[in-house]
């Protein structure tokens, strides 16, 4: 546990952070259209999207103004979706991406991640790629929404898991159904020659709203972290690293789970173009609530160094069941995607659960 000087240097780092605000990652949500029908999926993302796919000129007309001088070697594009794959100039967008100077990375299903299409995606210049397993096979195909899925998946992750050059980790939903079998997953990633495994669990927008198989109560989520915490004690040198998300602050597991403290990066390193234009952070926030203008109206730089003031200073979160909270000053409300609605309140506190 960190002792209170440690959460004080803490804190003035986060303060720097949100002082210089220097943007790392930008999503693009280039697509809505997706192969699969999640029972998560905070976009509600349909194989025939109501939107077109964002063109890729557009874009870059938008990432064009981010100044050279700008980026920084740990700049990167991500793609998001729905599911990137179904873009067949997807490897055009990565080389328009590398061609001036950034990186890019993927977020997919699997689904379509074979191994030429492995070769070609290198070969445009991706540098990372995120793949998501949920279960075993009978609960992955359960949550994904397609029998069959399971086995391309695992096929997937092993091709990825295969090159060295690649910076990949694979991510899992945590819900009632697969929490249980989280030790058989472990094993079977690490088989496969997985470094890194990011656990997650759901908050309730979206289609997981209306789920409640989705959510874990207080004593699953404090199953969850005892797990991640038993596998981080015991690994060895070369072992895969087992890390909770960023959702928010998790009390006395805080420093037992994760790499470093609880810092939602949204609005702070972290931007996003979304499907119609629209400048927010991470794609699963409140894109009402929160977007802050539009590639086709603003220049995308110019938002990113002047508005995104409710993600820098979240003293507006302070309120209701946050306003007496003993550590919301290492909280804030948690991450952002955790105010929707009129904000009133966070739809889940972390927190809370540990206690």
């Amino acid at each position: 546990m960190m002792s209170n000087f440690k959460w004080l240097l803490w804190r003035l780092f986060r303060a720097n952070e949100i002082k210089v605000h220097e943007l790392n990652y930008l999503f693009w949500e280039c697509t809505t259209r997706c192969n699969l029908h999640c029972r998560h999926c905070g976009s509600d993302c349909k194989t025939a999207s109501l939107d077109k796919d964002m063109p890729l000129g557009d874009f870059l007309l938008a990432l064009d103004t981010i100044p050279k001088k700008y980026v920084s070697r740990e700049f990167t594009v991500v793609l998001t979706g729905g599911e990137p794959l179904l873009r067949p100039d997807i490897e055009d967008i990565g080389r328009a991406i590398r061609k001036r100077g950034m990186g890019w990375s993927m977020v997919s299903n699997g689904y379509f991640y074979d191994r030429a299409m492995h070769s070609r995606l290198l070969g445009a210049g991706m540098g990372a790629l995120t793949i998501s397993l949920d279960g075993l096979e009978q609960e992955h195909e359960w949550m994904r929404g397609r029998s069959g899925c399971y086995a391309r998946t695992l096929e997937a992750i092993s091709i990825a898991a295969s090159a060295p050059q690649l910076n990949f980790d694979v991510v899992t939903c945590v819900n009632k159904r697969n929490l249980a079998q989280l030790p058989a997953i472990c094993e079977q990633l690490s088989g496969l020659g997985v470094k890194q495994w990011r656990l997650f669990t759901v908050i309730p927008i979206g289609r997981a709203a209306r789920d409640p198989e989705m959510k874990l109560d207080d004593e699953e989520f404090k199953t969850l972290m005892e797990f991640i915490k038993a596998r981080r004690e015991a690994a060895k040198p070369g072992d895969m690293n087992v890390t909770f998300s960023c959702e928010g602050y998790l009390g006395r597991y805080e420093t037992e789970v994760r790499q470093v403290p609880f810092l939602c990066h949204a609005g702070i390193n972290i931007a996003s173009v979304l499907i119609d234009g629209r400048i927010c952070a991470c794609p699963n926030i409140d894109r009402d609530r929160f977007s802050q203008g539009n590639i086709y109206d603003d220049n995308l730089f110019e938002v990113w160094n002047t508005r995104f003031r409710e993600y820098r200073d979240k003293n507006w979160a302070r309120e209701d069941q946050c306003r007496d909270c003993p550590v919301f000053n290492r909280c804030l409300g948690g991450g952002m995607h955790n105010w929707h609605g009129d904000c009133s309140e966070p739809l889940s506190c972390h927190y809370k659960k540990t206690l």
